[in-house]
């Protein structure tokens, strides 16, 4: 299976003042195209540096980014997010909807920004909204709807551009323990249609819905593995019956 991800000896320094953080000190990683892996650690541990790299959302300060076959690490601003809008799908814990906004209109925003008209964006927002199973949703906004409901919303969001990789930057951490199963459930679904997934969370029962989990400490990878205990929403649901 073909590399969508390269990192190799990904250095990031911030400066404070005087003081200077090594938030990465040497990280190498590579992910292959449809793998479903987590990203662990304690606060402090990279993990929130090492996802913004991934999503071009930061430089580093040096090492190399090739993401599906580009060289990404040494891009300008505009450059980086052409590739951020085109290839990576972004999910955050806090949801980041625009609250006068619908549904449909905020599902579609993405689809504004690379140049779609109209009537293809919301073909192709509906599309998405019936996927994440909100389509009787599509008129109503960010307020008339439950915390699982707007999560569903930015997947869908996430989903409409076709991007190659989902970064889901603690997708649970506003929910409740079964809407968060539902969700991560959602994600399964995801990964099977064909989706590379990237999770970066710090709940273990969370992380073990993914394949592979890499835990980060200090800025150094501290260990790699992949998960031989999966959870499936199958199983987690059943202890809600």
């Amino acid at each position: 299976m073909q590399e969508i991800i390269g990192i190799s000896h990904i250095k990031k320094t911030y400066v404070i003042g005087e003081e200077v953080i090594n938030a990465l000190k040497d990280v190498s990683l590579l992910i292959k195209k449809n793998e479903y892996v987590a990203l662990m650690g304690p606060s402090g541990s990279g993990k929130s540096t090492l996802m913004n790299m991934l999503g071009c959302l930061d430089s580093p300060s040096s090492g190399e980014y090739v993401l599906n076959n580009l060289s990404v690490a040494k891009m300008s601003d505009n450059e980086l997010a052409q590739v951020r809008n085109k290839e990576i799908g972004f999910v955050f814990q806090t949801f980041n909807l625009l609250p006068r906004a619908t549904t449909l209109e905020n599902v579609a925003l993405p689809l504004v920004y690379a140049g779609f008209s109209k009537a293809d964006r919301d073909k192709r927002a509906k599309e998405v909204l019936e996927q994440v199973g909100l389509g009787n949703r599509m008129n109503h906004r960010p307020n008339e709807l439950s915390g699982g409901q707007r999560q569903r919303v930015a997947i869908a969001r996430a989903l409409v551009n076709k991007p190659a990789i989902i970064l889901a930057d603690e997708p649970t951490g506003n929910l409740d323990s079964k809407t968060s199963v539902e969700i991560m459930g959602l994600f399964e679904e995801i990964h099977k249609n064909g989706n590379t997934i990237i999770l970066v969370t710090h709940e273990e029962d969370i992380a073990l819905h993914a394949h592979r989990i890499v835990r980060l400490k200090d800025g150094l990878v501290e260990s790699d593995k992949p998960n031989t205990q999966i959870i499936t929403y199958k199983n987690r649901m059943e202890t809600f019956e």
